[in-house]
């Protein structure tokens, strides 16, 4: 071999040797970046069960581990006060009645439906005191209702007065909390309350509260798991394990009632037997939105538009995932 040759061989294999470090150093660097950690913050309130119980077991933690994903667990005190929170970046995903998403894609939030839970009529309902007079919707007139805005008793009085030939502004709605709801509920400072189970419950079983109509024959009452947009087109692997943790204790509740209610109640500060009441009322299995799904919520987001309590009429469909979740289905 020449020198020239000798030079141009010693110039190429110095050439490859640069290239196989330089591949080499990248598969490194993406391999790293694959194993990076992933935080998934769950939003979620003391109402939820089935995310109560989850977050109580560990189970998510332990499914979720062998894919470097740790989790973090936010309280709100409703499901407003929780769409607030994923709007401005503080969760990932999250568990809401109906309306708040309508009230949340209303003011720009980027989410996904990815999944609702069966319809549950009898878990919300318009509560009055055990002595009032009150005996029908169409005596609500003139009177003060106490709220959540936005959630999905919401929905239930507006679809109520309707029913009744009463106009939303027939009745003086008094926006508040659960907890301060059943402050004014119990002073006499409100007529009636619209509220939600556990607090449902613990009202008709605490203070004796009657219910005055539930949501059986009027609303559907669906209650939904949704996560920010972005979070669902970089781990979609996350969200279906996510998913196959919530059918799995959805299950183990339904089957083990009374055993759930006695896990979950020192969690929620209720007693067992207001706990259970509330399982009752609730369906439990996480499914993927349907058509007809979708089609209902597009009812709901109708009303508001039409009632000026949102500003700008909601598309549901717009707040559809691109591509369907994949639920994982188990045994």
């Amino acid at each position: 071999m020449s020198i020239d040759s000798t030079g141009r061989h010693r110039h190429l294999s110095g050439l490859m040797k640069a290239l196989v470090l330089s591949a080499t150093a990248a598969l490194t660097a993406g391999g790293a970046q694959a194993q990076q950690p992933i935080e998934l913050r769950i939003g979620f309130q003391k109402a939820a069960s089935v995310l109560v119980l989850q977050r109580a077991q560990g189970t998510l933690e332990r499914r979720l581990a062998a894919q470097n994903v740790s989790i973090k667990w936010v309280e709100f005190p409703a499901g407003p006060q929780l769409l607030e929170g994923l709007n401005v970046g503080s969760i990932d995903v999250g568990y809401v009645g109906e309306a708040p998403l309508i009230f949340a894609q209303a003011a720009g939030a980027q989410f996904v439906y990815v999944g609702n839970d069966p319809a549950s009529p009898e878990a919300e309902a318009i509560v009055v005191p055990k002595g009032s007079a009150i005996r029908s919707v169409a005596d609500l007139k003139g009177k003060k209702i106490a709220l959540n805005k936005g959630s999905n008793v919401h929905y239930l009085l507006v679809k109520h007065l309707e029913k009744a030939g009463l106009k939303y502004t027939d009745v003086n709605v008094v926006f508040l909390p659960p907890a301060d709801a059943r402050a004014a509920f119990e002073r006499g400072s409100v007529d009636a309350w619209a509220i939600w189970d556990p607090f449902l419950s613990a009202a008709e079983q605490q203070i004796g509260a009657r219910i005055l109509v539930d949501g059986k024959g009027v609303v559907n009452n669906h209650l939904f798991y949704l996560a920010s947009r972005s979070f669902v087109e970089k781990h979609p692997g996350v969200i279906g394990s996510f998913f196959q943790d919530l059918q799995e204790r959805s299950r183990w509740i339904t089957a083990n009632r009374a055993e759930a209610a006695r896990l979950i109640a020192p969690l929620q500060g209720l007693d067992v037997a207001i706990v259970e009441s509330s399982l009752s009322r609730y369906p439990l299995g996480v499914v993927p939105v349907s058509a007809a799904v979708a089609a209902e919520q597009q009812k709901v987001a109708d009303a508001f538009f039409e009632l000026k309590l949102v500003p700008t009429r909601v598309i549901v469909a717009e707040a559809l995932p691109a591509r369907p979740i994949v639920v994982a289905q188990t045994k």
